[in-house]
């Protein structure tokens, strides 16, 4: 999946009041079989079925699937994700070819929207994931990348109807 994402993958660069990253939709992407299989059916059955286990959350149902790209330069500012109930959990999973603390792109968590009530920091170690519910109270950032490419599948969920 590295491999395309660096060579073949639509990277779109958005910028916003928050965050500037390149991202794509994994939903309108003509991905190869050996990527495509992270959206399929099955696959997000058994995410689902984890996330909600794991979050003691009800039935979710697949929103989508994005690919957010941080190079050098890059952060993400204080958020909460929060829009409503069209979005109510997120799975984030991280794919590097490995990452050090002076790179940069730590994730972080907090208890407010103020940069002090810092809870939590999490290296982004490849293939490791991180899930949680949406709300108002769900503050994270990702601190400024200083070298390297920082990739995120982002998996986002509602409660299904």
């Amino acid at each position: 999946m590295l491999d395309w994402l660096d060579a073949d993958a639509p990277w779109k660069l958005q910028v916003t009041d928050f965050y500037e990253q390149h991202e794509f939709s994994m939903f309108d992407c003509a991905a190869p079989s050996a990527v495509a299989h992270i959206v399929s059916d099955a696959f997000v059955a058994d995410l689902v079925r984890e996330l909600s286990e794991r979050l003691d959350a009800p039935p979710l149902e697949l929103v989508e699937v994005a690919v957010h790209r941080l190079v050098a330069g890059q952060t993400i500012r204080i958020h909460n994700d929060h829009i409503g109930e069209e979005e109510t959990h997120r799975l984030i999973v991280q794919l590097n070819r490995g990452w050090t603390v002076e790179q940069g792109g730590l994730f972080m968590i907090f208890e407010a929207d103020d940069p002090e009530s810092v809870a939590d920091v999490l290296l982004p170690v490849h293939r490791s994931a991180f899930g949680f519910e949406i709300s108002e109270r769900s503050h994270h950032a990702v601190s400024t990348i200083h070298s390297g490419s920082r990739d995120t599948l982002v998996y986002t969920f509602r409660h299904a109807a």
